[in-house]
């Protein structure tokens, strides 16, 4: 009886247009993860490592991984390839998220694996946003993978130079995952429009080229953002237009193109109002930067710059306060690390001003492209051994100390004698 019941409870819901077989994913999970494909021939971009006879690609294909990193920007595939080894591979394949797991639950799948070794079973571990764990975690996985317990598949959007151990780098292989064109964003949009088991197939959504090629170019090269898009569009309207589509990129904080020409006037804002001491209006063009979802270290970084060519010796003290907002900014993320960046920027702009640090490096550095390698002086050259002593170098040098720092002395190169930069 209990078996007729749920037999006859699975065929009314087959009844429901959209349904799959998978009860938690039916009108549950976001349209970027539905279309997410489980093979490298509905794959789009990075022909570069997965492309016909590449080395990754043959050793998807062979079941033969070695321990890798994917490291690109969000949006270009790091999961989904993941995912589609996942599908393809006869080994067990565990899934981590480096945010929410720590060195207790990777233990806990390292034993079962060590097990599952012993019975002639491969593992293999993904492990995403691995740049989030600290050494110890990351350092916990050495002995497994020397071991061959567990081949790891790591997904980073941070340079993994930086923020992956040297001696779990050195055991896996780099694999560099571009934005994706538009070309692709667009293919991809296009099988959403069209899929009618797991995309919007199933709903005749109208939206022209022009406006499939408008999401595919504000998504800038992300294909979850265009998918979330286009999924949010349609849960509004059946027909998207164009002012839909940005309506959707603002509510989404991500009408910014983060590499398009709207990120550079905005950082330029930003600049000129701490150049122009207006911390009010600072703290404005930062917030829009915040809002639009602006990775906060890349904030960080440029004050850093600003506090050396538009503040420079006026206060010294400039640059110690930004590099501690960028090291904040590191250890504790967003969005409490907001306040920081505003702490720093009004610091900024409130700040005594000078450029003379700017414009004497770039007038030196003038001069060295002009001239080229003009030879050291003589006489501040460095002779360790008795052969230089003997050719004459440091020969005539004015020890500064002894002349209580008033001697008259040239550094210069004979060609730029008496230059002033300052």
């Amino acid at each position: 009886m209990a078996l007729f019941i749920c037999l006859t409870f699975l065929f009314e819901l087959r009844r429901f247009k959209g349904y799959n077989g998978n009860m938690t994913n039916y009108n549950k999970n976001p349209l970027a993860d539905r279309m997410r494909p489980v093979d490298l021939s509905g794959f789009f971009g990075q022909e570069e490592i997965v492309g016909k006879n590449k080395i990754l690609r043959k050793a998807i294909e062979s079941d033969s991984l070695p321990s890798i990193i994917f490291w690109g920007p969000p949006g270009t595939g790091k999961t989904t390839l993941a995912s589609i080894i996942a599908e393809q591979t006869d080994s067990e394949f565990k899934q981590m998220s480096a945010v929410i797991s720590g060195k207790k639950d990777l233990m806990s799948i390292l034993e079962i694996a060590e097990q599952d070794k012993r019975l002639g079973k491969k593992t293999i571990l993904f492990i995403d946003e691995i740049h989030r764990w600290n050494k110890a975690q990351q350092d916990a996985l050495l002995p497994f993978i020397e071991r061959g317990t567990v081949v790891l598949i790591g997904a980073t959007t941070e340079n993994p130079s930086f923020e992956v151990r040297g001696a779990l780098l050195s055991r896996c292989r780099v694999f560099v995952l571009e934005k994706l064109s538009s070309i692709h964003i667009e293919e991809i949009l296009k099988k959403a429009l069209s899929n009618k088991d797991k995309g919007l197939g199933g709903l005749k959504i109208k939206i022209s080229k022009e406006n499939i090629s408008l999401i595919a170019k504000l998504s800038n090269g992300d294909a979850r953002t265009a998918l979330n898009i286009l999924e949010y569009s349609s849960s509004v309207s059946k027909s998207i237009t164009e002012k839909l589509i940005k309506e959707a990129f603002q509510r989404s904080n991500l009408y910014y193109d983060k590499n398009g020409e709207e990120h550079y006037n905005i950082i330029s804002a930003l600049h000129k109002s701490i150049r122009g001491s207006d911390a009010d209006a600072a703290l404005y063009w930062l917030a829009r930067m915040m809002e639009a979802g602006e990775e906060p270290l890349y904030i960080a970084r440029r004050l850093i710059r600003i506090a050396s060519e538009d503040i420079g010796l006026a206060n010294s003290r400039a640059l110690e306060q930004t590099v501690a907002a960028y090291q904040a900014c590191h250890f504790i993320g967003m969005p409490e690390c907001d306040v920081i960046l505003a702490q720093a920027v009004v610091y900024l702009a409130k700040s005594d001003k000078s450029n003379k640090l700017y414009t004497g490096i770039k007038k030196a550095r003038s001069d060295v492209k002009e001239y080229g390698n003009l030879p050291v002086p003589m006489h501040i050259r460095n002779a360790p051994t008795k052969l230089m002593k003997n050719l004459g170098y440091g020969n005539g040098y004015k020890y500064s100390h002894d002349y209580d720092y008033k001697e008259d002395q040239e550094y210069f190169p004979e060609e730029l004698k008496k230059r002033k930069y300052l």
